[in-house]
């Protein structure tokens, strides 16, 4: 799948990802860059993104690189979702860099790198995660 069906697909089959803006830049055999445009509506108390939209940007890059490597797998879901936030991210758009850490038949273990844009040095958080698949 290319990173556009990637993203129709997610947005199609998840609302909220329409609602934040989640965009798929690329997908390649590397992975997975996915974006969440600034915007002051994901601000919470304090002026930061608010923890639910770094997670669910986390969770649809993962999403997309599984979808990515195996094509359409709607039913792959979340099984597991560690999260690290690390340093309050800027007020531009959220970027995750997301991989494949081991892909077995019923299951893909993720990684991914959240950063402001811009900032690409600066780690926002770091999520590991994995995805159940149908068998």
């Amino acid at each position: 799948m290319t990173a556009r069906e990637v993203q129709t697909l997610i947005r199609a089959g998840l609302p909220m990802a329409e609602d934040i803006d989640l965009r798929i830049d690329r997908l390649d055999e590397a992975g997975v860059l996915a974006r969440v445009p600034f915007h002051a509506k994901l601000v919470r108390p304090g002026g930061t993104l608010s923890g639910p939209t770094i997670m669910a940007l986390g969770d649809a890059a993962m999403y997309a690189v599984v979808l990515g490597r195996l094509g359409r797998v709607e039913m792959a879901v979340t099984s597991n979702l560690n999260i690290n936030f690390l340093v309050k991210p800027q007020p531009v758009d959220l970027l995750a860099e997301a991989s494949i850490l081991r892909l077995s038949r019923r299951q893909a273990v993720c990684e991914v790198s959240l950063y402001s844009a811009g900032n690409e040095a600066e780690l926002v958080a770091h999520v590991t995660g994995t995805y159940a698949l149908p068998i």
